[in-house]
């Protein structure tokens, strides 16, 4: 049973809040509860992508993005979840 995607995009918008506030009070550059936000909207994001295509059909112009091993062969790494971050690509 999929969720109403009024209830998924209200969960978006939540988490995008919460990381917002602990992207502002952050204590150290890898911060767990930033990591966790952050976590949380990719989470979000794939509900509400979910509840959006099951309900209507339909999906936004934004992808997560995932690094991929090709990334870390290539000396990007990081080790920290901001390699990770949510990509929005708009399609032409």
């Amino acid at each position: 049973m999929s969720i109403d995607p009024r209830v998924a995009l209200q969960s978006l918008v939540t988490a995008l809040e919460e990381h917002l506030a602990a992207s502002a009070s952050r204590r150290r550059e890898d911060d767990p509860a930033v990591e966790a936000a952050y976590l949380a909207i990719a989470d979000a994001f794939e509900a509400y992508e979910e509840a959006l295509y099951d309900a209507f059909g339909e999906v936004t112009p934004l992808e997560i993005y995932e690094e991929s091993d090709e990334d870390d062969e290539d000396g990007d790494e990081d080790g920290d979840y901001a390699s990770d971050l949510v990509e929005a690509e708009v399609e032409h």
